[in-house]
């Protein structure tokens, strides 16, 4: 695919967020970098698979047309970008993530379904997207957007580089604060992710996923957020009892 319209998409990686550090910061690139080789049997299992059915609805509420061209935010392994060309095979992805290591697995994966022509992967800030105002039809972030330190710099972002009328997505994980089966979910946040997480992958970074995920702002708190960012949002969609949200919204159109 072609990169006409991005501002330096092409550009070197950034130094490691690391360096002289002795462990990466939560929710950085290289502490996603540690974790890239089992990311995808972790979110099965820690999700009893829903997180399949779960890109799928966010991909649906693109609204994708044949040609659109569509970026793919947090695309880790790519799951999301395969997943909007199974929905609409003429679309193009750009797929941004600042993990090297999750963005190989990535390319693996686009590579073995042959889509290499319609896919770019490279590494990207959500708060600094390499991309001309209003060049994409849509944006898409699936499981990204808590770990951005600067979430209202990067939700402008998402609506600068989006034409108007183009459909803004985020999907995300939340602690369920009430409901019968709150106190359940909270308990898999709490005790079998981390746990869980530890226990497959070597390493202690899935301890910071519950952490993340519990301070979260409420979906009230993140829709009142991405309005003073320019979005017009269209819906706020709890699903599996609101252990996760469905967002989704066009960009603020200036009269």
């Amino acid at each position: 695919m072609t990169t006409t319209a991005t501002r330096s998409l092409g550009r070197p990686p950034r130094p490691p967020e690391t360096a002289g550090q002795a462990s990466p910061p939560g929710g950085s690139g290289a502490m996603f970098d540690r974790i890239a080789r089992r990311y995808d049997l972790l979110n099965r299992l820690t999700s009893f698979g829903l997180d399949r059915s779960w890109r799928r609805r966010a991909v649906a509420a693109l609204g994708l047309a044949p040609g659109s061209r569509i970026l793919d935010l947090a695309t880790g392994t790519a799951d999301v970008a395969l997943e909007v060309l199974r929905q609409e095979p003429r679309a193009t992805v750009i797929g941004l993530d600042p993990s090297p290591e999750m963005l190989e697995v990535g390319r693996r994966k686009v590579a073995a379904a042959g889509l290499g022509g319609r896919v770019e992967l490279a590494t990207g800030d959500a708060r600094d997207l390499p991309l001309e105002d209003g060049s994409v039809d849509g944006v898409v972030i699936a499981f990204g957007i808590r770990n951005v330190p600067d979430r209202e710099r990067a939700l402008r972002e998402m609506a600068r580089v989006t034409r108007p009328g183009g459909r803004i997505v985020v999907l995300e994980l939340n602690e369920p604060r009430s409901g019968i089966l709150a106190p359940l979910a909270r308990f898999h946040i709490h005790r079998v992710v981390p746990r869980l997480g530890a226990w497959l992958s070597g390493s202690r970074e899935y301890r910071y996923l519950e952490e993340s995920i519990a301070a979260f702002p409420p979906p009230r708190e993140f829709v009142a957020l991405a309005r003073r960012a320019g979005w017009r949002v269209i819906a706020a969609r709890p699903l599996a009892f609101g252990a996760c949200h469905l967002f989704v919204a066009e960009p603020e159109v200036e009269s």
